[in-house]
């Protein structure tokens, strides 16, 4: 097969494409230049887009003998992903760029470049596996459950998948790969995980929105509409918070009050105790199948976080919506947030999460 190899410029994705070399693939790497000025992204182990990182996965592609070119893709990723980011945090919600990046710019704009010019498949670095059967292709959690990369992949398509490759699914441990990598003279083998948001260069999520959407100073109120403290702005601020909260007004029974509400059109924070944070169900919208349309009532596994704890539930697909009801309330659910749903440790598909309910309210 002619395979295309996302080289991020970590020891995973070298690894995958060394192992596709080694079975014989016709293998081209790839580094994705996501930024016009990559020194503004992040440097050393805590992001994917740096400069750095370019420079790292050329190395890998010179010890693996494969051609190796650098694909501008800055516009894409600043309008698909970085905007997208902003217009969600804009609104009060809680998104996920990661996840968008691999639906909106690897797994669509690389695939489809890569497909244009002739080659077959495009592979990353992923810890997923994907099953092959007469009928399509399956998407399974990873065999090393603390590396599982499913979540992430979740948005992805029957066609997407079709065309891609994780040579690392079946990996059991991190160190494996590490060992690997070592063993094959590739450098990196100790460079630590990238982690965070790339496009922040500093770490500070709250600070990069308050550059851009400047200082709009409100209230931080309880559930009675008193306000107990203030803030710079609402947008900075998601459901579940406890820290960063400038509370003047103590709560009456001493114990940690939370967000749990963000009024952007109002530029309200409504704060209150852990357990109002309960959820028992959600609304998806933008539904994707991995395979293929599910209406249900069906029951499986949700995930709303990349490593959360799979909860219990049951899906139903109604007028386009994707209705999620848990078999136990949950914490740490806000809108923007993706859902992924999951028949044991297959992926059936995703949504974007719209609303949630809590123990007192009907979907």
């Amino acid at each position: 097969m002619k395979i295309l190899a996302a080289l991020s410029g970590g020891v995973d994705s070298a690894v995958a494409a060394a192992r596709l070399v080694d079975d014989g693939h016709e293998v081209t790497g790839v580094h994705l230049a996501l930024s016009k000025n990559p020194e503004t992204y992040r440097s050393g182990a805590r992001g994917c887009c740096s400069l750095e990182d370019s420079h790292d996965a050329r190395r890998a592609a010179d010890v693996l003998g494969i051609p190796f070119y650098v694909w501008d893709l800055a516009d894409e990723f600043k309008a698909d992903v970085v905007d997208d980011f902003l217009a969600e945090y804009a609104l009060g919600h809680t998104p996920n760029p990661c996840l968008r990046c691999n639906e909106r710019i690897k797994f669509a704009a690389v695939l489809e470049r890569g497909r244009a010019l002739g080659f077959d498949a495009v592979a990353t670095g992923h810890y997923a596996v994907l099953q092959r059967t007469a009928a399509g292709v399956r998407l399974l959690r990873s065999a090393e459950p603390a590396k599982d990369q499913s979540y992430v992949l979740g948005v992805l398509n029957q066609q997407q998948l079709a065309h891609s490759l994780f040579p690392l699914g079946p990996v059991t441990a991190k160190a494996e790969v590490r060992a690997e990598a070592a063993a094959r003279g590739l450098y990196l083998a100790k460079k630590p995980d990238s982690h965070d948001i790339c496009f922040i260069p500093s770490g500070d999520t709250s600070g990069y929105l308050r550059e851009r959407f400047g200082t709009r100073p409100g209230d931080i109120v309880d559930e009675r509409g008193e306000v107990v403290g203030a803030h710079s702005g609402a947008y900075q601020f998601t459901v579940g918070q406890r820290h960063g909260l400038r509370l003047s007004v103590p709560a009456a029974d001493g114990r940690p009050r939370y967000v749990l509400k963000v009024d952007v059109a109002r530029n309200e924070v409504v704060v209150g105790p852990q357990q109002r944070l309960a959820v028992v169900g959600m609304t998806g919208i933008r539904p994707t199948w991995t395979e293929g349309e599910v209406t249900g009532p069906w029951h499986g596994l949700a995930q709303w976080r990349a490593h959360s704890v799979p909860a219990a539930a049951e899906f139903e697909l109604r007028a386009g919506e994707l209705r999620v009801s848990l078999a136990q309330p949950a914490f740490g659910i806000a809108p923007g947030q993706s859902v992924v749903c999951y028949d044991r440790d297959r992926v059936v598909g995703s949504a974007t999460i719209a609303a949630t309910f809590g123990p007192e309210e009907g979907q």
